[in-house]
């Protein structure tokens, strides 16, 4: 019983204390942004470029962590290779992020992120076939978070993304820049 009354009290304490420092202060707050990404891929015998326009809502939970979800369309990769004749590729998923506000305003914020996306890949040949491959994306990624007021903010991220089960393609390297606007 006194383990359970100290136990008690020091929680107490520590509650007392960390309410007037005003610890993590949860808020929902929701948004929607749009980024252009320049995406480069690994695959077998091919290094396809794309650019494509990525949709995102998400929200942010605390000045500290956020979630996202996402759907991005690529525009074709022309090339001549063999009988491939032109790729492109549209995933959709979520992202998980945490950022680390800087400054009195907390206005620049590294950033960090990790996710899973559906991946659709679509090959076109020069014999007027086609192939469709789809699998898992496994996203890691780092940026910066520059927060213009509290409702706009602009975004960059590099992104690593292993791609699994999904033949011909190892993994991709993308770029993104984006815009946020939080309600």
């Amino acid at each position: 019983m006194r383990k359970l009354v100290t136990k008690l009290a020091a929680l107490a304490a520590l509650t007392a204390i960390a309410t007037p420092a005003e610890a993590i202060e949860n808020v929902y707050r929701p948004y929607l942004g749009i980024n252009y990404a320049h995406t480069r891929a690994n695959a077998k015998k091919l290094r396809p470029n794309y650019n494509s326009a990525v949709a995102v809502l998400g929200s942010v939970y605390n000045r500290y962590f956020g979630t996202e979800v996402f759907y991005q369309y690529a525009g074709k990769d022309d090339f001549r290779h063999q009988a491939l004749k032109n790729t492109t590729f549209n995933a959709y998923g979520l992202d998980m992020l945490a950022y680390l506000p800087l400054g009195c305003k907390g206005r620049i914020a590294p950033l960090a992120t990790a996710g899973i996306g559906q991946y659709t890949f679509k090959q076109k040949f020069t014999n007027g076939g086609h192939n469709d491959d789809h699998g898992w994306g496994y996203r890691f990624g780092a940026g910066l978070q520059y927060n213009i007021d509290d409702n706009w903010a602009v975004r960059a991220i590099a992104r690593y993304i292993h791609t699994d089960k999904i033949h011909n393609y190892d993994h991709l390297t993308e770029y993104t820049a984006g815009l946020r606007y939080t309600f």
